[in-house]
């Protein structure tokens, strides 16, 4: 079972483990029902590990072995010397970790907003390592031909659309924006907006205690500027360390999932994942839930993982 809804969540319910990964960085990662199928859950922004409270437990107990970091220049994972903090950079460490430093040779993979992309590019980039992946929430690759030919229409520019402004301001105007969110409340405030009144939740998904819980790690003025790294990537205003695997089909097995409350990831992301992934599952909608569909759905994720890694499951424990 995942957490009660609303209840208070706790900081320490998890141990923390640290490792070196690619010579790089230092990753903080929990690691809960070791010696189950490896499952990587891959958080986005503004979030950590601690978005997955709800799942660590009942994924564990369903027979995985639940793997959970922090990215590079979030939580509790160390600033990366190198400066990137781009999506081809959180792969590579994500594989370092789980394939490297834990010595899987695959693994499940699940991932929403930033997360999306780094598990989508993490299957590409190396083969037959994510044998499924479970995709919510986030940007569709970017093959915008082939969403034209399915008839699909194209988003508004950034520009254009009335809920982008963290988005502009952050890729293309990082600096000043942290000048402004000059103390650890201004910070947090920033960053519980996106839980809260600029609606990427469905209403009422969060409490106040519960989003002082996801803001608390943002408070640090270094963590915040790192994670719009990302941000600035996709605004050109970053150099990558690699370019992404987000220009192609994949053909890993793809669950896509749909929070449709969501009011910053446009409504073509079903019809345009379905295309995407040449080995799709769904889309499938879910109702009153919206952005942080791992917390705010955490009872239907947990069941559709475990149904649809039955059989993986089975394996394990044969």
């Amino acid at each position: 079972m995942s957490a009660s809804p609303h209840s208070r969540p706790d900081p320490g319910a998890f141990e923390i483990h640290r490792a070196e990964v690619r010579g790089r960085v230092e990753l903080a990662y929990l690691r809960e029902g070791v010696g189950g199928h490896p499952l990587l859950l891959v958080h986005g922004y503004p979030e950590t590990k601690r978005i997955w409270w709800r799942n660590i437990t009942a994924l564990a107990a369903a027979g995985f072995e639940v793997i959970v970091p922090d990215l590079r220049g979030h939580g509790y994972s160390a600033l990366a010397d190198d400066g990137f903090y781009d999506v081809a950079a959180f792969s590579m460490d994500m594989h370092a970790l789980v394939h490297d430093v834990l010595g899987h040779a695959s693994c499940v993979a699940v991932g929403g907003d930033v997360g999306g992309p780094v598990i989508y590019d993490l299957g590409l980039r190396y083969p037959g390592f994510v044998v499924r992946q479970c995709i919510f929430n986030t940007v569709a690759p970017l093959i915008d031909d082939l969403y034209e030919e399915a008839g699909i229409p194209p988003d508004l520019a950034y520009e254009d659309r009335p809920t982008a402004d963290y988005y502009l301001r952050q890729g293309r105007d990082a600096d000043a924006l942290l000048a402004e969110l000059d103390t650890p409340e201004r910070r947090r405030a920033w960053v519980a907006a996106m839980y809260g009144h600029r609606l990427w939740a469905a209403p009422g998904s969060f409490t106040q205690v519960e989003i002082d819980f996801m803001t608390e790690p943002y408070a640090d003025a270094s963590k915040l500027r790192a994670s719009w790294g990302v941000y600035e990537t996709a605004s050109l205003q970053r150099e990558m360390e690699d370019m992404p695997r987000m220009l192609e089909q994949t053909p890993v097995p793809t669950l896509v999932l749909f929070g449709c409350e969501d009011h910053v990831i446009a409504p073509q992301f079903p019809a345009r994942m379905a295309v995407a992934c040449t080995e799709c599952i769904g889309p499938f909608t879910i109702d009153n839930t919206g952005h942080f569909l791992q917390w705010e759905a955490a009872d239907v994720l947990n069941q559709t993982l475990r149904y649809f890694c039955a059989d993986l499951l089975t394996r394990t424990r044969g």
